[in-house]
């Protein structure tokens, strides 16, 4: 055994001799300058939709008919909201212009059909992620936007302090809706008998609330606070604060583009990353001009060809952020303190926020 170690350790002597002691040598590691310009390294997949919107000239988008705070048409028939914005920024990144949508109202019934058949690029219209609906229609929401959840308005005069005191109430829920679902499941967990009154739009439950038709409404809280809104007198009704489901809502897509869907994805996270890098509509020229952040530069595209990775022009996130706004922009006009709704942030901070939300988009670079 000696002899045999000793005559191996012999060869490995001659064989170091032979080449002089020289090391292997190591893989070449990409330079800094190469990983700053990943699209040099990579063609990106064409997307279908993509190619149909740029030869159409407009992004085809799907909204609610009429919520306030998330997409309404103004009294010149201006579509606004923070759903509409969520369009609206989609088409300053794919063609330079905001304004290039077209908006579709749907109803809650609709939503899904109309995009699984083509007749919108996108749909953007308070609409909740879940399990059965990302599995099972065909379909991929791309980022969530907005972290919700369901509750319950009724009058102040009742003095309800909670949901669980709406024993044998009427209670108005929009059909084709999560809320449906979540409300049948929550009274029975409880063992609470109630009485649901189904109808076809918010629009219907809001005005059978009003007029007496039921006790309680429930939708998602933003929807509930939207309507309270626009109700004859919103200081006469509150928000209980029974918060029974997981609501994360955002933009919707086929599942036979993964390319769009980067883009839609990408975009809302533009304005989160916007708003995380303190960037917003008015200061963004300067910094694509002037910043020394490297992440700042790269976004707005200042620094390396990263647009090209989605067959996207190297400014398109500055374009997102210039017309439409970094995600707290977005948030304080449509639904926040500059808004009827008066929103806090809530779950919808930044990560990093002084009072933490769950807001979070992954790094650019």
């Amino acid at each position: 055994m000696i002899r045999r170690l000793a005559a191996a350790w012999l060869a490995i002597l001659s064989l170091t001799a032979c080449d002089g002691g020289s090391k292997p040598t190591p893989t070449p590691v990409p330079s800094v300058k190469d990983a700053a310009s990943p699209a040099t390294h990579y063609k990106a997949t064409p997307s279908k939709v993509l190619t149909a919107v740029r030869k159409r000239g407009y992004v085809a988008c799907g909204v609610n008919p009429g919520l306030p705070g998330f997409a309404y048409p103004d009294f010149r028939g201006q579509w606004r909201g923070f759903d509409v914005d969520i369009c609206r920024a989609v088409a300053a990144a794919v063609l330079g212009d905001a304004d290039k949508v077209r908006f579709t109202a749907i109803s809650a019934q609709d939503r899904f059909s109309a995009l699984q058949k083509g007749e919108i690029d996108l749909l953007s219209r308070n609409t909740s992620w879940s399990f059965s609906r990302d599995t099972g229609l065909g379909l991929d929401f791309a980022a969530t936007t907005y972290f919700d959840g369901q509750g319950f308005m009724a009058a102040k005069a009742l003095g309800l302090t909670s949901a669980q005191e709406l024993s044998g109430a009427r209670i108005c829920v929009q059909a084709g809706t999560a809320s449906q679902d979540n409300l049948a499941d929550f009274f029975r967990s409880k063992g609470i008998a109630y009485k649901p009154v189904v109808v076809a739009s918010e629009a219907e439950a809001r005005k059978l609330y009003e007029t007496g038709g039921c006790d309680a409404f429930t939708a998602d809280i933003s929807a509930l606070a939207g309507s309270r809104s626009v109700l004859s007198n919103p200081g006469s009704h509150v928000i209980l604060p029974d918060v029974i489901s997981k609501e994360p809502l955002g933009p919707v897509v086929r599942q036979n583009d993964p390319v769009w869907a980067d883009i839609v994805r990408w975009t809302v996270y533009a304005t989160i990353l916007g708003e995380e890098l303190k960037l917003n509509s008015k200061t963004v020229d300067d910094a694509r001009r002037n910043s020394p952040n490297p992440e700042v530069r790269r976004l707005l595209g200042a620094e390396g060809s990263y647009g090209a990775l989605l067959n996207l022009n190297k400014d398109w996130a500055y374009q997102v952020i210039r017309q439409v706004g970094a995600y707290d922009e977005i948030f304080q006009r449509d639904v926040g303190s500059s808004s009827s709704l008066k929103l806090d942030r809530g779950l919808n901070a930044l990560w990093n926020a002084p009072k933490p939300g769950l807001l979070y988009a992954p790094p650019f670079r």
